[in-house]
């Protein structure tokens, strides 16, 4: 099921929604245009490698803190092919206008980013031997759906499977939620090696979860800052 737009109205520009839908865009077209040894380079440096971190909290010390931290945010605004950049951006212009109305700008930009965070230390903690980076958007994207879920479960959302009709959202979200946990239980069989890649199904679950929680604790933006009413 392919979701092509919703039902729900928002009532101030989601500014900081295109902000993170052009800056992940930008950033995947440098990408593009890197030598594949020098992108190779940069996947390395910037993704997120739980082994790298495993090591860390084990006591490694041929490991920089800082070089292994920092990708927790980084990676999140890497993508691994055009069709994942394309897909994670269509699923943040459909539900983080919403998310962002509701929490209002800088609240929704922390939001986001605690979401990845939350996504991708998931991840580490159940592949905690993976060698290969994990990137993406998926994670933080996985948190503004969540949220979605609880906000608006009721909301239209318009779906292609063969031909178009419209579903609540609660069916659309929580079955790619339930796709992204047996997914995730059935990969976790395959990483025996823990030197391949894939797609990192554990870090949509934690995203998720961390959505579904995080919006039900930060209070929603004052009436007044908005333009219109419900």
């Amino acid at each position: 099921m392919i979701p092509i737009r919703d039902d729900q109205p928002h009532f101030s520009p989601p500014v900081v929604n295109y902000f993170l839908i052009v800056l992940n865009l930008v950033i995947y077209l440098f990408e593009a245009v890197l030598p594949p040894d020098n992108l190779n380079l940069l996947i390395y440096q910037f993704g997120l490698v739980p082994s790298h971190v495993t090591a860390l909290l084990t006591g490694s010390r041929s490991l920089n803190p800082v070089a292994v931290l920092t990708p927790f945010l980084t990676s999140m605004f890497l993508h691994g092919g055009w069709m994942h950049v394309i897909g994670n951006m269509w699923f943040l212009w459909i539900f983080g206008d919403n998310i962002e109305d509701y929490l209002g700008h800088f609240k929704y930009l922390g939001f986001y980013l605690f979401a990845g965070v939350a996504a991708a230390l998931t991840q580490v903690l159940l592949t905690p031997a993976l060698r290969v980076p994990t990137v993406g958007a998926s994670g933080a994207i996985a948190g503004v759906m969540g949220a979605y879920f609880i906000l608006y479960p009721r909301a239209r959302v318009l779906t292609w499977l063969v031909f178009f009709f419209y579903l609540p959202a609660w069916v659309i979200l929580g079955y790619w939620f339930l796709v992204q946990f047996f997914s995730a239980r059935a990969s976790s069989l395959s990483y025996a090696s823990q030197s391949s890649g894939g797609v990192a199904f554990w870090a949509h679950v934690g995203g998720f979860i961390t959505g579904l929680v995080l919006v039900k604790i930060l209070p929603r933006r004052r009436q007044s800052q908005r333009y219109g009413t419900w």
